[in-house]
């Protein structure tokens, strides 16, 4: 993804992939301008074009080097997860109102969306239903996350990947597609299985994304296929209250509506974000990500937190980034979580904090 070298792009399509609804793709060496749900059936047809990339032959050793599967350091476990790929529907404002405003949002807004499932071990089964974003994963430093993945994604017809950030791992285990140069876990067919092994070192602790890296990976990402990874300190606290939250667009290219929703976790306007409810007393961490292509400020009335000894109570997120907002709560009542970039917030991207006492 990036600003366009296709000498073809037309002006107008520039215009829009750089100001407005649009996305930019590159897929076997096209640069697509994605501005409808047409544009990304496109997308997705180039992608099924795509052959399975061979075991890497180039000359270059960096692409023929063997490694072995990370285990863990001494006093640490694997982490196990059995995590499917599927798609199915989804509707980013169940409600059909943002409580908030008190306004109806209006029909359709359903649309094809991806997650990774939850499995149950050996992938006997779903444990609970489809959720956005993906389930997060946890572990302390010298554990080894070993992640089960399976694409059962089969009606998309495409490979798709888990990618981590944060956490170490071997070219074998970064769940990105290279083209010729694709390892083994960087192209996942339909129907197929691969175990990913990531390494909590000292420096991955803290809250991380992870995401599809496959051949289709920005329109899958934006689809619906992320999660959170958190690594903590050997024997440290787990929270009272903790949550991973999402920033993002959905845009028309991705849902085949005529509008963008400004979402949290998929969903739009207060009611249909996550409610988060917490205790007078609780240690909460919520855990905030940017997952579009723009900048949030995450903002939680009636709450500070610390950053660098300075208390703050509104912090910028970026693609990708993460912040990790750590407070003691003392102050009951209901309140608005939202990002503060006012376009964002009053199209949806806001939701209720409700502290009991």
């Amino acid at each position: 993804m990036g600003f366009p070298t296709d000498p073809k792009l037309p002006r107008r399509g520039f215009l829009q992939a750089g100001v407005g609804t649009a996305l930019l793709c590159s897929i076997g060496g096209k640069t697509l301008v994605l501005d409808n749900a047409s544009d990304a059936d496109k997308a997705d047809e180039a992608v099924r074009a795509l052959r399975r990339p061979r075991a890497a032959t180039a000359t270059d050793p960096l692409d023929t080097m063997k490694f072995p599967t990370p285990q863990p350091q001494p006093g640490g476990v694997p982490r196990e997860y059995w995590i499917e790929a599927r798609t199915h529907t989804w509707d980013p404002a169940p409600l059909g109102r943002d409580e908030w405003h008190g306004t109806v949002i209006p029909k359709p807004r359903s649309f094809k969306a991806l997650s990774y499932q939850l499995m149950a071990p050996g992938f006997a089964g779903a444990i609970g239903g489809p959720t956005i974003p993906g389930p997060m994963l946890t572990a302390e430093v010298g554990d080894t996350l070993v992640v089960h993945f399976r694409n059962g994604a089969t009606d998309l017809g495409q490979a798709v990947t888990m990618h981590p950030h944060g956490v170490r791992y071997t070219p074998d285990y970064d769940g990105v597609y290279l083209g010729a140069r694709t390892r083994a876990g960087g192209y996942i067919a339909p129907g197929e299985e691969f175990t990913y092994t990531w390494e909590a070192t000292p420096d991955s602790v803290g809250a991380w994304p992870y995401h599809d890296h496959g051949p289709n990976h920005m329109l899958n990402t934006m689809r619906g296929l992320y999660g959170s990874i958190v690594i903590r300190e050997k024997g440290a606290p787990v929270p009272d209250f903790e949550r991973a939250l999402f920033l993002g667009a959905l845009s028309p290219a991705v849902t085949g509506r005529r509008r963008a929703f400004q979402c949290i976790n998929h969903r739009t306007g207060a009611g249909n974000t996550p409610t988060l409810r917490a205790k007078v007393g609780q240690d909460v961490a919520l855990h905030v990500f940017g997952i579009d292509d723009f900048f949030h400020d995450f903002h939680v009335h009636g709450h500070r937190w610390q950053r660098g000894g300075v208390p703050i109570d509104t912090e910028t997120v970026g693609p990708a980034e993460s912040i990790t907002v750590r407070f003691r709560e003392d102050n009951p009542g209901r309140w608005l979580y939202h990002c503060h970039v006012l376009a964002h917030q009053d199209g949806g991207m806001a939701g209720w904090y409700l502290v009991d006492p």
